[in-house]
């Protein structure tokens, strides 16, 4: 081993050599001035944020009302994910399809390695091992990120399990690892003063598939620099689901209780800021309805040993977008944030060391600090909290959160929903023929855009299982894994699929349906439709509820008010067909064929 070497390892608290190889490569590379290897702990949580505090990156928070939590606050131009900049590398451009940005891996490497040339001197390199899901599963999926900001390894040790028990794991089974690199991209002179947000005006997001690897340079915020959220658990582990036989979807899991006791598990895939994080942490308005959280974002599925598909959240925090989330609509998640262990980004402070974000209550303060650092009030005619601002809670927080989360194989899924943002034409609830219809509806999933997402709001998209920005190969082939990996499952098991539309638009412009709680009678109505108990009538889009079919007890809702909210209307459909028929053309040759005849027999039944 070379003096060099032994330099930059001294101190590594592991021998394993795959792992101190690449520690030792990626340190030659970026230059920096010391290497931290996480270990998760108490102890060093407190003195990273700490430090955080001190260089002022951290605000510490009123410890009354928000105990041991923090607020950071990004540069503005480091918001939300960018798309643009993201990249799937595949060694066959065909291989990342017409959703993603591809470059020749080769070219890329040579760019990026231009870019992490000298990128963390004057930093320190942290190394955090970590892994999604449990460590005892059967097939615990690992992964270590480097990283030369304290603001992720904080926020990681929120997000996923970390630290030294990963480590000796990884070393004890001599387990593959999803290398992981992150930079902010500013580099320290010797004598220069940092900022309090480091990021480069250049941010690439960058996965290569075949070697199970991500690069993120230039941005310090969310998804961009938490590399075992969407780059691992839903870009790299969609192509090891491919290759694997098993699914990585953007999806919440809850668990409802019926009155009679028995249990269902509910998976759905909405795009974000759709509510997925509100319906994750229902509370029923119907009686003798019970729920409990699973997941809020993220979930793996495979077959069980008896054909039955099993869900599990890989993740060990929620990451939840802050406005909207408020006493009102998500009591449940704003309970799980009071306790505390919090850090917050983007949002607003106010004047007895709180956070704020619309929403958040009904009363708005009368002065706050908004997310920039300016003086609020509201008449400032701007959001005191920017629109995409987050919230990082530990999961375990939930007061409702299942027993059933800490079980390694996950729980079986009975219910999938797949939901949008539309003002019309997709009604309130929607069972789907069958399953390859229903694939065909998670195909088809179409939203308006939102905040989360760099560029225009208000724009339809079509957005595949709500993972368009996620899928890390080609869509076909990723509809193509779906309706082949059934052939795995036990036909009677298979999980009845819906699509859901919280957001339709009553011709008067309001809501046609109240939402939050009140989604509960939807859920309620799926699982009588799993029972064979509750009357639907079918049009050609599937099965709809008749209006008495739906609870309505105590929601004064006329049935013309339901009828308005769960309406198939075939004009509006007639006018739909050919948006599919554009989005579908752009898939070219990889686009299965039982889709293109799940839509040559949604035509026909339209006439």
């Amino acid at each position: 081993m070379g003096a060099t070497r032994v330099r930059l390892l001294e101190g590594a608290p592991t021998t394993y050599e795959p792992l101190l190889s690449w520690v030792e490569e990626v340190a030659e590379l970026t230059q920096p001035e010391r290497i931290h290897w996480v270990d998760g702990s108490e102890a060093e949580y407190r003195q990273l944020t700490d430090e955080l505090v001190a260089a002022g990156t951290l605000t510490r928070l009123n410890p009354e009302t928000f105990p041991n939590s923090f607020a950071a606050f990004s540069d503005p131009a480091d918001v939300a994910r960018v798309e643009e900049q993201t990249f799937i590398c595949s060694r066959n451009e065909r291989d990342a399809g017409f959703t993603n940005n591809w470059m020749d891996p080769a070219e890329m490497k040579v760019k990026l390695k231009g870019l992490f040339d000298g990128a963390m001197r004057g930093r320190t390199m942290y190394v955090i091992p970590f892994v999604m899901g449990h460590l005892d599963a059967e097939d615990p999926k690992f992964g270590v990120e480097i990283t030369d900001s304290a603001y992720v390894v904080a926020s990681m040790r929120i997000m996923a399990r970390i630290g030294t028990d990963v480590l000796k794991k990884i070393e004890q089974t001599g387990a593959f690892f999803v290398p992981a690199l992150h930079s902010v991209g500013a580099p320290l002179t010797p004598g220069q003063e940092d900022v309090s947000w480091p990021c480069n005006p250049e941010k690439w997001i960058v996965h290569f598939p075949e070697e199970r690897s991500i690069w993120s340079y230039g941005s310090g915020y969310g998804g961009n620099a938490l590399l075992g959220k969407k780059c691992y658990a839903l870009r790299i582990a969609s192509v090891m689901a491919r290759d694997e036989g098993w699914l990585a979807e953007h999806m919440l899991i809850l668990k409802l209780t019926s009155p009679e006791n028995k249990v269902y598990n509910v998976a759905a895939a909405f795009p974000s800021a759709c509510g997925k994080t509100n319906l994750a942490l229902l509370d029923p308005t119907i009686e003798g309805w019970k729920v409990e959280t699973l997941g809020d974002d993220i979930t793996w599925m495979r077959f069980g040993k008896h054909g039955e598909l099993r869900a599990v959240n890989p993740e060990a925090g929620l990451f939840g977008v802050a406005p909207g989330t408020g006493w009102g609509t998500n009591p449940n998640a704003m309970r799980a944030i009071a306790k505390g262990n919090s850090i917050f980004t983007n949002v607003a402070l106010t004047d007895e060391g709180g956070v704020w974000w619309e929403g958040m209550t009904d009363e708005v303060p009368a002065h706050l600090t908004d997310w920039q650092g300016n003086e609020w009030t509201p008449e400032a005619g701007r959001p005191a909290a920017h629109p995409n601002s987050r919230f990082c809670t530990p999961i375990d927080q939930i007061d409702m959160l299942a027993d059933d989360y800490f079980a390694p194989d996950g729980v079986e899924v009975h219910a999938i929903l797949f939901g949008g943002r539309r003002k019309t034409t997709v009604p309130l609830v929607t069972q789907s023929r069958d399953w390859a219809n229903g694939i065909f509806m998670g195909a088809t999933l179409s939203s308006e855009t939102t905040a989360a997402a760099a560029g225009a709001v208000g724009v339809v998209r079509r957005d595949p299982m709500a993972m368009l920005p996620f899928i890390g190969y080609d869509a076909g082939d990723y509809l193509n894994h779906w309706v082949n990996l059934s052939a795995k499952a036990n036909p009677a098991r298979l999980p009845k699929i819906f699509l859901v539309n919280w957001f339709r638009r009553t011709r008067e412009g309001g809501f046609a349906w109240p939402g939050f709680g009140d989604n509960s009678r939807v859920l309620k109505w799926a699982i009588e439709r799993i029972e064979g108990s509750a009357e639907a009538v079918e049009t050609p889009i599937g099965f709809v509820p008749t209006p008495e079919s739906l609870d309505l007890t105590g929601l004064g809702m006329t049935p013309e008010q339901v009828n308005e909210a769960v309406r198939f209307d075939a004009d509006e459909w007639h006018a739909e067909v050919p948006g599919l028929e554009e989005w579908f053309a752009r898939f070219g040759g990889s686009l299965p064929e039982s889709i293109t005849a799940q839509l040559d027999g949604l035509k026909e039944r339209l006439g």
